[in-house]
């Protein structure tokens, strides 16, 4: 990798967002105390919590849905 290149664009080159994008989707949320969890459970719960912290994927998630015919209510 070209990490002058990259440092002049101002584009990361540390692990540090992935790391801390990794504690807050999956840590925090599946390693508390007491908690297990099935694969399958996991990964849908990750994939919401990914869309719901993600600006604009649940509003787009919800677009999609719509767009088969399933409706959905507003909190």
């Amino acid at each position: 990798m070209n990490y002058a290149h990259h440092v002049e664009k101002k584009l990361p080159i540390g692990s540090g967002v992935t790391e801390a994008a990794c504690k807050t989707l999956v840590k925090q949320r599946l390693y508390g105390s007491g908690m297990r969890w099935k694969n399958k459970g996991a990964k849908v719960v990750l994939s919401l919590r990914a869309l719901v912290q993600t600006t604009n994927r649940w509003q787009q998630f919800w677009d999609k849905i719509i767009q088969f015919g399933v409706e959905h209510q507003t909190a």
